[in-house]
């Protein structure tokens, strides 16, 4: 007799077209909104508006706030580290977006 695992994903889609607050944000992202707001200082996250007040994030912000939450809790990276392992994970997104797809 075999046996079979299931893996259940929970995963929400969310569209760039969204704007989120900074509130809503901390809430998605399950993160402080004085991380938050450090995050952006460092250019981890670029919200439009000039204020905390006013800005807004868009559903790619809420990829990145995850992620680098993920990597500020298990990796214990510090923030300009949390901000070069992100822009070094997207180049990663763009240079295997360029290769050719062998299907």
């Amino acid at each position: 007799m075999t046996q079979t695992n299931i893996t259940w994903i929970e995963g929400a889609v969310v569209e760039n077209e969204v704007h989120m607050t900074i509130v809503e944000l901390s809430h998605a992202s399950r993160t402080p909104e004085d991380l938050i707001m450090t995050w952006v200082s460092e250019g981890v996250l670029s919200p439009a508006g000039s204020s905390p007040e006013d800005w807004r994030f868009s559903g790619d912000s809420l990829r990145r706030a995850k992620t680098a939450a993920h990597l500020t809790h298990d990796l214990e990276l510090n923030i300009p580290g949390v901000a070069l392992a992100l822009d070094l994970l997207d180049e990663i997104a763009q240079l295997r977006a360029r290769l050719p797809r062998e299907d």
